[in-house]
């Protein structure tokens, strides 16, 4: 890479970094180690293609799909689910500010499989349409839609709370919760 395309890469990554790794964290389940790692990979990835990339930004989030998708079909091995705090702990009678309730939303989202908050993510939070999620994630668009119906089912069930609010589409673009408000 050129001197350049050096700078138009930093300017990138100055500039893009952090909706992206709002977009990681989401999709890492709110481990933002994991996420930062996540994203590390993504713009190297992206670095190593700068000259041949039409649309970065684009690439980038194709880039941290998949190796979220890799991540979770080899996550065989590791069965355990870990949680930043105690069930009992996590129930609570209503979010009363935007952070709680950005706290409840990450807390539901990391409970999920993998599969269920990659999709929820891509459908809601980055609002692609189901035939692009689908083809991000190899699956048929039958495969999305019933993907999508299960987990905002079990996303319901484990924040009964939103509900409580009156955010029964919780995650939606038409109910209260953004990328932005999620996001760190």
């Amino acid at each position: 890479m050129d001197a350049q395309g050096q700078e138009k890469f930093r300017e990138f990554v100055a500039n893009r970094s952090p909706a992206l790794l709002r977009t990681a964290i989401l999709l890492s389940g709110g481990d933002e180690h994991a996420a930062e790692d996540l994203l590390q990979n993504a713009l190297i990835k992206v670095a190593s293609r700068w000259n041949r990339v039409e649309e970065p930004e684009a690439y980038a989030r194709q880039v941290l799909y998949r190796q979220q998708i890799s991540r979770w079909r080899l996550r065989w091995r590791k069965r355990e689910l870990t949680v930043a705090d105690l069930p009992e702990s996590a129930a609570r009678e209503r979010p009363d500010n935007d952070a709680d309730l950005r706290l409840t939303v990450r807390r539901a989202l990391s409970r999920l499989t993998p599969r269920q908050r990659t999709v929820l993510v891509l459908r809601y939070f980055e609002d692609l349409p189901e035939t692009e999620v689908a083809r991000l994630l190899g699956c048929s668009v039958g495969t999305v839609r019933s993907t999508t119906h299960r987990s905002l089912a079990r996303l319901r069930s484990l924040a009964p709370e939103l509900s409580a609010l009156g955010l029964s589409d919780v995650p939606g673009p038409s109910g209260a919760v953004t990328p932005a408000e999620v996001g760190p």
